[in-house]
């Protein structure tokens, strides 16, 4: 995985090299996406390049490259480094100015960053296969803006530190009303007498590509019920299953929750249901 792009090139990792006044190293003052891709197929191609550019506007990166620039990159990366499974990483800092100053600089370029790195292989829908997560929890410290993908990612790090240190896969997130909000680094779901629950798209989570693309399969397929809608934590405890998704994880089911077994501690069958359903249609999106 030595080939990256910096700012129109490619080169070796070791070469590439930004300024020290970046603002994404200074601030985080950036925005960023992982695509997966399998087999030199890209999973969700077009939902991660509009949530890229829609956060670069959010946050007020004059910069929107074409989806075909976008995927030239993907493509040329995913070529020109081994392996079949890979994360495709971008990256679109606000660029690099003569001062540490706070206010938005005037008249820079942004700084454009993308690598590849190995994944593991796409999930299968069988049990016997599945990793089981085994997850924390604690309240969700982080900003209020958490439905933009910003670089700025120090409270999902300790977040996900928090429930590394224990042991853990993860670290499922509450709000001060007791209600999940969702991962460090995933959405969240409970599954109870076969309803899938989520909690809805606000500031205080990501609107995650998978989720995106599963809630939609969930929808067309209708074998599986489906509400966005508060989770309380009471729930999330005697839920039958609970899922976390992204996109190098596609659905991922968690068997324990703080040391306690979640349902009957085994990998459920509305995960198997699901999980087919998505690996079925991931790569129409």
């Amino acid at each position: 995985m030595s080939i990256v792009y910096l700012n129109g090139s490619y080169m070796p990792l070791e070469e590439a090299k930004i300024s020290p006044m970046d603002r994404g190293f200074l601030f985080g003052d950036g925005i960023y996406e992982v695509i997966p891709s399998y087999d030199g197929k890209l999973v969700g191609f077009g939902p991660h390049i509009d949530r890229m550019n829609e956060g670069l506007e959010l946050i007020g990166i004059n910069f929107q490259w074409t989806q075909n620039q976008w995927r030239e990159v993907c493509s040329a990366l995913t070529d020109k480094n081994e392996g079949s499974n890979l994360g495709v990483y971008l990256h679109v800092s606000r660029g690099a100015d003569t001062k540490r100053f706070h206010a938005y600089p005037e008249d820079i370029e942004a700084t454009v960053f993308a690598f590849v790195f190995e994944i593991p292989p796409a999930p299968v829908a069988e049990k016997a296969a599945v990793k089981g997560y085994k997850v924390s929890t604690t309240e969700d410290l982080r900003w209020k803006r958490c439905n933009i993908k910003s670089t700025a990612l120090l409270g999902n790090v300790m977040h996900f530190q928090h429930g590394h240190a224990e042991g853990n896969n993860e670290t499922i997130l509450y709000n001060a009303e007791q209600n999940m909000t969702e991962g460090s680094a995933c959405n969240a779901y409970i599954v109870k007498d076969g309803v899938v629950i989520t909690p809805p798209l606000d500031s205080q989570i990501l609107p995650g590509i998978t989720r995106l693309m599963l809630l939609d399969i969930l929808r067309k397929d209708g074998s599986i019920q489906v509400e966005e809608r508060a989770v309380s934590m009471e729930e999330v405890r005697n839920a039958d299953e609970v899922w976390l998704t992204s996109s190098s994880k596609e659905i991922a089911p968690v068997i324990e929750l703080d040391g306690v077994a979640v349902g009957d501690g085994q990998v459920g069958d509305v995960w198997q249901q699901a999980q087919a359903l998505y690996s079925a249609a991931k790569y129409n999106y």
